[in-house]
């Protein structure tokens, strides 16, 4: 199994529990997978419309519907093998049934592979940020530090994307809305060099965690994908264990390409998980589960609107319920 530091999950979900209303938390992922969750609901509502016994007609729709719906075909094969089975043996019925067993099966799945751990307490958390453009790093970054400034931790912002200065103003608003120092250098300016500086920093004045926000870059340019290589070098030189975490931040529309984006920055930039963003905006919020099933990645957080606070730890019991509630579109 691969190993997977997600010390930082664990400790934040269950802080925030602490802190939060647990419905209200429920209401932003309800919120912000309602498209994923109708588009469900309707297609599977289309298929049993009848009292005809399933057949092998009715699975394959089911299939096709979550498909659809970005689940990939794996884990849409392994649910609806699961629903013929309990069709078989007489204990599923309705869509109501398909509805839970679906959801059963997803939370197994997403639940599977994860690893608990704890947080550094008294040390340094280094996250790299990294992705493609427009996937929404800075954005991500800025949440992020919202959330842990607000659990009381010390945050410090990297701007290591060096290229776009209106990356570097934007993770400026972030700091100064967040509270957080932020270390930035001139435009153009090597973007390791600006995370050495970052980590010093840090290290000196004893911060919770820092978070280097990187240039997006397309996973077919080798060139900046050998970049975030060299960040790394130059990162575990000031800390043998940092970077404690490399998040891949995939914008949830983009479908099955996150899937190619997923294996090319896992085999060059060594990520340890995800972070789902715009899934609010999407009917095919499936790919969190396609993801996880063919890599072995943990989703971290997931974006489920503009809000700052819409940036939540993800939790695979609420993601399964707020998906396939037992509803009527």
């Amino acid at each position: 199994m691969l190993e997977i530091p997600c010390w930082i999950y664990y400790a934040i979900r269950e802080n925030v529990s602490q802190r939060r209303n647990v419905k209200s938390i429920f209401s932003i992922f309800q919120k912000g997978l309602q498209k994923t969750a109708t588009s469900i609901s309707r297609s599977i509502g289309g298929i049993l419309t009848g009292k005809e016994a399933w057949n092998e007609s009715t699975y394959e729709k089911l299939k096709a519907a979550l498909i659809g719906a970005d689940f990939g075909v794996s884990a849409s094969t392994r649910i609806v093998n699961d629903l013929k089975d309990r069709y078989d043996r007489g204990i599923i019925k309705t869509t109501d049934d398909i509805m839970e067993t679906a959801r059963n099966d997803i939370v197994a799945m997403l639940n599977r592979k994860r690893i608990d751990a704890s947080l550094k307490e008294g040390s340094l958390n280094v996250i790299l940020i990294v992705g493609v453009n427009g996937s929404g790093k800075t954005t991500t970054a800025g949440k992020l530090a919202y959330l842990w400034k607000n659990d009381g931790k010390t945050v410090m912002l990297a701007a290591c994307d060096t290229f776009r200065a209106a990356a570097v103003e934007q993770l400026k608003l972030w700091a100064k809305k967040t509270d957080c120092h932020v270390i930035s250098s001139n435009s153009g300016a090597d973007p390791s060099s600006v995370a050495f500086d970052a980590m010093q920093s840090a290290m000196a004045k004893k911060y919770d965690f820092l978070i280097l926000d990187t240039a997006g870059r397309q996973h077919t340019r080798k060139g900046l994908m050998e970049e975030l290589s060299k960040m790394r070098r130059v990162i575990s030189k000031v800390h043998p264990e940092a970077p404690h975490a490399v998040w891949l931040t995939i914008d949830a529309s983009m479908g099955t390409n996150a899937l190619i984006q997923a294996k090319e920055f896992l085999g060059t930039a060594g990520v340890t998980g995800l972070i789902l963003t715009k899934l609010d905006g999407t009917g095919k919020g499936g790919i969190v589960v396609a993801i996880q099933e063919e890599y072995n990645l943990p989703v971290i957080f997931v974006g489920l609107g503009e809000q700052p606070e819409d940036l939540q730890p993800f939790d695979p019991e609420m993601f399964a319920k707020a998906l396939f509630e037992s509803r009527h579109a």
